[in-house]
């Protein structure tokens, strides 16, 4: 599914497939996460790629333009010379973030034992990066 579909077409009705397609991409979590490390206060486009210095500018633009879309995240533009615009986090996102948190928390607590697996499953990938 792609980041403009706004409906599954195979499963219309399962709002975890639709949800999860564009919430649970690369980049989508992350860019919450990082809104969310500012604290309750707005956060400029340039300050974010400097906090994700691995995300392209267009694929920054991309990922908080579907989460603007999908109520996650608002954009406000100042009409000043030149634009100021700033990004911040939306009520139905902070009631997301204890989940989120959650998920991050396991991460770290199943990371080693996460990357030992895939060395043993598939040594010479891990061997060949």
């Amino acid at each position: 599914m792609d980041r403009t579909t706004v409906e599954d077409a195979v499963f219309p009705d399962c709002p975890i497939r639709n949800i999860l397609s564009r919430l649970c991409d690369k980049w989508s979590l992350l860019v919450i996460f990082t809104l969310d490390r500012a604290g309750r206060k707005a956060v400029r486009f340039k300050e974010l790629q400097r906090e994700i210095p691995d995300i392209s500018q267009k694929m920054l633009t991309v990922t908080l333009r579907t989460l603007e879309t999908d109520g996650y995240v608002t954009r406000t533009v100042y009409p000043e010379v030149p634009p100021r615009v700033e990004y911040a986090l939306t009520q139905r996102t902070y009631s997301l973030l204890p989940h989120i948190n959650a998920l991050i928390g396991w991460a770290a607590e199943n990371k080693d034992a996460i990357m030992e697996d895939r060395k043993k499953a598939c040594p010479e990938e891990i061997s060949g990066m």
